[in-house]
């Protein structure tokens, strides 16, 4: 986090460029996160085995990805 109103890590000095760019990561780490998780199912992993990994509950992992194609 950036102190006394310098451009932060991101370099952007505009905040919207900064806030879209947190967008672009947050939607991309939830694909890739997406896209394991799927990985781990097909190669056997349990619920609990992936929520471990992830740092979450079993319950919220499954309500998140049980659906997920």
């Amino acid at each position: 986090m950036s102190v006394g109103g310098g451009p932060g890590a991101s370099g952007a000095a505009d905040p919207a460029v900064g806030l879209r760019a947190v967008l672009a990561l947050r939607r991309l780490a939830e694909r890739v996160e997406a896209e394991q998780v799927a990985l781990a199912r097909d190669q056997g992993w349990s619920w609990q085995q992936i929520a471990d990994v992830l740092g979450m509950t079993r319950q919220s992992v499954h309500a998140k990805y049980a659906g997920a194609p």
